[in-house]
């Protein structure tokens, strides 16, 4: 109870502050403009239809949707969400390890970081296109079977066929283009003029405006008697220990203690103190997650393309989330991607001619090939456990899922990225209102992964 007094009294002083005041509500503000718009659906498609589809089915189209707040099942302008622009910087970001023309914008500053937003930025367009145009294609083939065992097309019947089916690609290519571009636009202003990480927060909002109808679909069964109340209690008791496990997973750091060496300066010795090198036993956070779930969804795109070829339909059957095969190659995919993108993202022998070149030293240690090695043996130690603990994170709920015949997803890039982003934007407040000298969200302290070196 203390506890959540002193969020309560938190939030408070964040208001009595003019300055923060005005950025809360600015980031509100286009929030609420991002969640308005992902309720206003492009011209041509049978919401009702395309919502029987989604109802019905249990594929990865539902869980892209749930990243972009019930946006794409209702194919609206803001479909795509943010994700292209996420997937564009994840990619600049890797080609910076093997072409040296990004390495070198990658390592000069505030003026290379800007050339590389705006490459980030063209590359967000081109990835829209190619995704909207392919997701026009789907929803323009897609056809919903009825109880009576017809197919009713998701399109209305002026864009069924000839010319209109033409000029509804093109149309919804451009919507959902414009509409993730518009996206893009109201992130950076919310990271410029208001509280955290602008792209982070629409993502959170997209998730989190999902909640609401999950909630309300859980409690229609309960009051249908679906399901029983000892069920329900049990699926609130998970949720509470998911979240619970990864604030703790996400909050847990190894530190390798670091000195620097004394040296004088007129009467006065300087340096000599002792200091930490921290990394997270979850280094590359939910990039892993989601670079698995992008070649996860692969299968069934592609069979949505060849809808009358049985052979692709089975293949890709069996990569519907909740089946074996997908746990299966999903957790190893994941576990291959901590590695793969711990050992781009940390370079040990940058980090090693950075101590070097500081005077700095890890005791017991020599400088540079030596530090370099422990570095990396450091890293390779503490991705494992941050990769079975991504897997188990994404893996784990889809089963729990279907078998107690929830009606929600409470696993996965969700509840990471939910986690992360609400511990990253309260540490940001927390910052400003210790600046004026209230006191923050967070309660001091850090809690450290007990990992050997």
């Amino acid at each position: 109870m203390e506890a959540l007094k002193k969020a309560i009294d938190a939030f408070v002083n964040a208001f009595k502050i003019e300055e923060l005041r005005k950025k809360i509500l600015f980031t509100l503000g286009l929030l609420i403009v991002y969640r308005i718009g992902s309720h206003i659906s492009i011209p041509g498609v049978n919401a009702a239809v395309l919502a029987e589809y989604f109802k019905n089915s249990n594929n990865l189209f539902g869980l892209y949707d749930s990243f972009t707040g019930g946006a794409f099942a209702k194919a609206t302008v803001f479909a795509l969400g943010i994700m292209p622009y996420i997937s564009a910087s994840i990619i600049l970001q890797l080609m910076g390890s093997v072409i040296p023309a990004i390495q070198m914008l990658q390592k000069e500053g505030q003026e290379g970081r800007a050339k590389l937003n705006q490459y980030t930025r063209y590359f967000t367009v081109v990835l829209s296109a190619l995704q909207g145009w392919g997701i026009s294609m789907w929803l323009s083939n897609l056809k919903v079977t009825t109880a009576a065992g017809t197919g009713i097309s998701v399109l209305s019947e002026n864009f069924s066929s000839g010319l209109g089916n033409v000029g509804f690609r093109l149309l919804a290519t451009l919507t959902f283009t414009v509409g993730t571009i518009f996206l893009m636009y109201l992130g950076e202003q919310i990271t410029s003029h208001g509280v955290g990480n602008g792209i982070s927060l629409i993502i959170f909002a997209g998730i989190v405006g999902g909640l609401p109808r999950a909630i309300l679909a859980e409690a229609e069964m309960f009051n249908e008697g679906i399901q029983p109340l000892a069920i329900e209690v049990f699926i609130l008791a998970i949720v509470v220990v998911i979240v619970g496990f990864i604030v703790f997973v996400e909050q847990a750091t190894r530190r390798i203690p670091l000195q620097s060496p004394r040296r004088t300066v007129g009467n006065k010795v300087l340096g000599g103190q002792a200091s930490y090198l921290p990394f997270k036993v979850n280094t590359a956070n939910v990039i892993p997650v989601i670079f698995a779930s992008c070649i996860m969804f692969i299968p069934a795109m592609v069979a949505s393309w060849f809808p009358n070829v049985s052979a692709m339909q089975a293949f890709a059957s069996a990569f519907i989330p909740g089946h074996i095969s997908y746990s299966v190659v999903d957790a190893l995919l994941i576990i291959f991607f901590t590695y793969f993108y711990t050992a781009i993202q940390y370079n040990p022998n940058d980090i090693a001619e950075n101590l070097k070149r500081s005077g700095g030293f890890i005791p017991g240690v020599r400088p540079g090939k030596q530090t370099a090695e422990y570095i990396d043996h450091v890293l390779t130690r503490i991705s494992l456990p941050g990769s079975l603990y991504l897997a188990l994170i994404s893996v784990v709920p889809l089963h729990l899922k279907d078998a107690l015949n929830m009606s929600f997803y409470i696993g996965g890039t969700s509840v990471l990225i939910v986690v992360g982003v609400a511990l990253d934007t309260l540490r940001q407040l927390e910052a400003q209102l210790h600046t004026k000298n209230y006191e923050g969200f967070l309660k001091r302290g850090r809690i450290r992964g007990r990992m050997a070196s």
